[in-house]
């Protein structure tokens, strides 16, 4: 498959949950290790979040960092960068952003890695390990939310955007309630 193909597959790729891989986090100390060689002066931390960072989490086969910069202007400025290394983004999705910018590596037609980049110890920083240290906590929370995503990947299986959007509220109770 050439690059563009992958690239139009990995976008256009369905909502997919499998059960949780232990290979997943050597997955992400591997990328980690690698976006921090890259970029040794750029990124302050990079942590693993996103169910594939919850033992036991159904979830799309898809490694998510979180990677600490300086500044949201310092993040705005990666897209060059990141390509360099990979990762592909839509600058029309980023300009929607406004506490983020989002970038996505694939191959095969399948994604990955997805890479959030945020200011360190900001209000996005801190929700999305809050999340994932009460989900790594409280096996009640990660079973109800294991089966919301079951729910919302069938409901949405084609539109990863929907699938996404749906489980804000839960996400937003979780961190209301921690």
């Amino acid at each position: 498959m050439d690059e563009q193909a992958s690239l139009l597959a990995a976008i256009h790729e369905d909502v997919v949950l499998q059960a949780h891989d232990p290979a997943w986090p050597a997955r992400f100390a591997e990328e980690r290790e690698r976006l921090l060689g890259l970029g040794p002066d750029l990124f302050i931390d990079v942590q693993h979040i996103g169910s594939t960072a919850v033992p036991g989490l159904t979830a799309k086969p898809i490694i998510d960092l979180l990677a600490g910069v300086a500044s949201m202007a310092v993040a705005r400025g990666l897209a060059e960068r990141v390509a360099g290394w990979g990762y592909t983004g839509s600058a029309e999705f980023n300009a929607t952003l406004a506490e983020r910018q989002w970038f996505m590596r694939h191959a095969n037609g399948h994604r990955t890695h997805h890479l959030h980049v945020v200011v360190h110890g900001g209000p996005v920083w801190q929700d999305r390990l809050r999340f994932r240290d009460v989900l790594c906590a409280d096996p009640g929370v990660a079973a109800r939310y294991a089966a919301l995503k079951q729910q919302l990947a069938q409901a949405h299986a084609a539109d990863r955007e929907a699938y996404t959007q749906a489980k804000e509220t839960f996400v937003r109770g979780v961190l209301e309630g921690a």
